[in-house]
């Protein structure tokens, strides 16, 4: 790669959203006199009796958790969308504004409090992801429901409200809006080159090899070019599949172990239990043909120099667009050095 990008200001070109990240690595070495967070080293009890999504626990809304031994999905007691919202639509000159209906759900990973899923067997993420095959079929039926989002939000520093493991799942009747970029790119690409966008691009990496930092028979966990956070990470699957329900028992464990090892390595960078949103990005479910679609789950961490060194989006990237200083060949550079260890 042109030495030119790991010592000058440039710009990089996201081909899924069409949006511009601009990179600067000369400025990682200034020095750092900002907010730095404070970190955990509390160990969690494998069950906690204050802890709301613990097993057998009563909720806040007195519904009480039967004596889950692996997943356990229930839905949102505080969702952000909502079955019972009427149709309507507001019209008023540049005031515009449309009803959104959908339906919220927690996943609870595991029974045990303590766990994260870098601190799960490959076998018991395995269970997670074949309730997210479930989840998105399901749900992906409902007439109402047009896009099923899975994510998940760990750490206290991205928000996340209860420490137990648990993701989300948001389906919804419109397409949110970064999904309807990838879905515009990818679309479009498909139409004019009769293949997948990200298939192509992910033979490219491989071809360059500078920015992989693990693969097994079926996924590939890179650092993409266009990588906004500091240590943000892409698993693909080799396959071009539009969503996670075409995946095979095999290629199941396939993801799982490819989840286990970047989250593990996320844990051994900073010596912490690192924070992070990851989601999957996958085929709307609004009966239309989406074969233009590859799969993907994307990993976004916060952290930039240490466990309490925080990268925030503010100022030129609130106002222009994001910024990063660290290069992806470095961060996959340093990510693949701890997979390699382990």
């Amino acid at each position: 790669m042109n030495t030119n990008l790991q010592d000058f200001s440039h710009k990089r070109f996201n081909i899924l959203t069409g949006e511009w990240v601009l990179v600067s690595p000369h400025r990682a070495k200034r020095p750092w006199q900002g907010q730095e967070e404070e970190t955990s080293n509390e160990k969690r009890p494998t069950h906690d009796p204050k802890c709301y999504l613990c097993a057998g626990n009563t909720r806040i809304n007195g519904e009480q958790n039967p004596e889950y031994k692996d997943v356990f999905v229930f839905t949102n007691d505080f969702g952000a969308l909502q079955t019972t919202a009427p149709q309507f639509s507001v019209d008023n000159g540049l005031l515009k504004a449309e009803s959104e209906q959908g339906i919220c759900k927690v996943i609870c990973f595991s029974p045990d409090h303590s766990k994260s899923l870098a601190d799960m067997s490959v076998k018991e993420i395995s269970k997670v992801v074949k309730v997210w095959q479930e989840e998105y079929d399901v749900l992906g039926k409902n007439e109402m429901i047009n896009y099923v989002q899975i994510f998940e939000n760990k750490g206290a520093v991205m928000g996340c409200s209860n420490p137990h493991p648990h993701g989300q799942i948001w389906s919804q009747s419109a397409l949110p809006n970064e999904v309807v970029k990838k879905n515009t790119h990818q679309k479009e690409y498909y139409n004019t080159n009769n293949s997948s966008l990200l298939g192509d691009y992910l033979n490219q990496e491989l071809e360059a090899n500078e920015r992989i930092i693990y693969e097994n028979d079926d996924f590939v966990v890179l650092v993409p070019f266009w990588a906004v956070w500091p240590f943000e990470t892409m698993i693909v699957p080799r396959v071009k599949y539009t969503n996670i329900t075409e995946l095979s028992n095999v290629e199941r464990l396939s993801f799982a172990d490819a989840i286990s090892v970047i989250t593990t390595a996320y844990d051994k960078l900073f010596q912490c239990s690192f924070p992070y949103s990851s989601g999957i990005h996958q085929a709307p479910t609004n009966n239309e043909n989406n074969n233009h679609w590859h799969w993907h789950m994307s990993f976004y961490p916060p952290l930039l120099r240490s466990a309490t060194v925080k990268k925030f989006m503010v100022g030129y990237e609130m106002f222009g667009s994001p910024q990063r200083d660290i290069t992806a060949e470095q961060a996959a550079a340093r990510l693949k050095i701890l997979i390699n260890k382990s």
